[in-house]
C-alpha cells in the first residue's frame, strides 16, 4: 500500500468533515443513529441473528436486545426463531420499518439536494462527477470486516 499523499489526506479530511456535517445536519430526530443504522442493515442484508446484528452495529448483545425490543414494540422489526437453530433469534425488517427507512432516506436526500442547489454550476458538476467514484468506494468497503479487496 502506498503512503497517503498530502493531496489524498486533504481529500480524505474534506470527505470526513462533510460526512460528519451531513450526519449532524440531515439526521432527523425521529430515530437515533444506531436505530437507523440497524434498520438499514436489516434492509440491506436481510434477516440477521441478534448476535450478528450487535456485532455489525458495534454494540453489546444486551444493548441490541433492548433496541430490537423497541423496534418490535414500534412495529419496525420482528423477531423469529432461526430456522437453522431454534434457540437463536433472527431479526427482520417489517414493511413499516422499511417505510420509515425509505421516508428518512428521502428526507435526507432532499436536504442534500437543496444544499447542492446552493453551489455554482462548476462546483455542482464536480460533485456530480465524483458521485460515481464515491459510490464505488462505498461499495468496496465493508464496515465490519474492512476493505473487501
Amino acid at each position: 500500500m502506498t503512503a497517503p499523499t498530502d493531496s489524498r489526506l486533504a481529500t480524505a479530511a474534506a470527505l470526513d468533515a462533510f460526512a460528519a456535517w451531513a450526519i449532524r445536519t440531515t439526521a432527523t430526530r425521529d430515530l437515533s443513529l444506531t436505530t437507523a443504522a440497524t434498520l438499514a442493515t436489516l434492509d440491506r442484508d436481510g434477516p440477521q441473528r441478534l448476535s450478528e446484528l450487535a456485532l455489525h452495529e458495534g454494540v453489546t448483545q444486551p444493548s441490541m436486545t433492548a433496541l430490537v425490543s423497541r423496534l418490535e414494540r414500534d412495529g419496525l422489526a420482528a423477531r423469529g426463531a432461526d430456522p437453522s437453530d431454534g434457540r437463536a433469534v433472527v431479526v427482520s425488517l417489517t414493511d413499516a420499518g422499511r417505510e420509515v427507512l425509505t421516508a428518512r432516506r428521502s428526507r435526507r436526500a432532499a436536504r442534500l439536494a437543496a444544499l447542492l442547489d446552493r453551489l455554482g454550476p462548476d462546483d455542482r458538476a464536480a460533485v456530480e462527477a465524483a458521485a460515481g467514484a464515491l459510490t464505488r468506494l462505498t461499495a468496496a468497503v465493508d464496515p465490519v470486516r474492512g476493505d473487501r479487496s
